[in-house]
């Protein structure tokens, strides 16, 4: 009688493992199959930088920054009030420009702790949401920006400043065209009198290194600021449907 129940034991302690890793993998997420980045696909706009040797590695990269416990302090107490202030004056800047109004369903990529949905919502723009490979509820959510978790023509307004992490900039944005409703606007901040910090994957020199990747998309306004090493703002719009 003790067989039979050791193996019934032994069973479901199998299967409840396997059920683990089941739910654990379907709640991570999706990964874009990795292509080593080719150089001479880059141009003098933008260059991606070598040395990736798989897209676990760039996860492990990204992932040594954003895990780190004490930049998690810093960003969720000393810098929560002057980012969200920044970011602030950021968005109310594009609501009064037109671009984004207090009805927008509005995502923000790649966004840590959430400072920049905060602000958003002191703005007024209450549907918005973050995401970023590592979740920090109820501001954001767990994603990633080369293969969002987002239904088609989900957003009515985008906005990133991480677009030197993308190690694939074309599947970057068109993550954000693809989940972007039709008439809906995209605001990047990047840096192009600057290099980005050692967990960038890419160096941006022009405006065209991102223009040219928007292919249903139309360049409405560029603009110098000041967001925390990021000079230069890019607003697109994404083109209506023909009837």
């Amino acid at each position: 009688m003790a067989k039979p129940m050791v193996k019934l034991f032994l069973f479901l302690l199998f299967l409840s493992l396997f059920l683990i890793l089941s739910l654990l993998r379907s709640r991570s997420p999706q990964q874009p199959n990795f292509v080593s980045p080719n150089p001479s696909s880059s141009s003098l706009q933008i260059q991606i930088r070598p040395g990736i040797r798989s897209y676990d590695d760039y996860l492990k990269l990204q992932l040594n920054k954003t895990l780190n416990p004490r930049l998690r302090r810093v960003w969720a107490t000393r810098d929560w009030d002057r980012k969200v202030a920044v970011f602030h004056t950021f968005f109310r800047n594009l609501r009064d420009s037109g671009f984004l109004s207090n009805n927008s369903r509005a995502l923000c990529i790649g966004a840590r702790m959430g400072q920049e949905v905060a602000a958003l919502r002191a703005v007024g723009i209450s549907d918005s949401i973050g995401m970023d490979l590592v979740p920090a509820p109820p501001l954001v959510v767990r994603g990633d920006f080369h293969a969002q978790p987002f239904n088609n023509d989900s957003f009515d307004f985008e906005f990133s400043n991480v677009f030197d992490h993308a190690l694939y900039p074309e599947r970057f944005v068109r993550e954000i065209e693809r989940t972007l409703r039709p008439g809906g606007v995209a605001a990047l901040h990047v840096a192009l009198a600057r290099r980005g910090d050692r967990y960038s994957a890419n160096d941006l020199y022009a405006v065209d290194g991102v223009t040219t990747l928007f292919k249903n998309s139309e360049l409405a306004r560029v603009r110098n600021v000041d967001g925390f090493g990021l000079d230069t703002e890019l607003v697109f719009k994404k083109k209506k449907r023909r009837r």
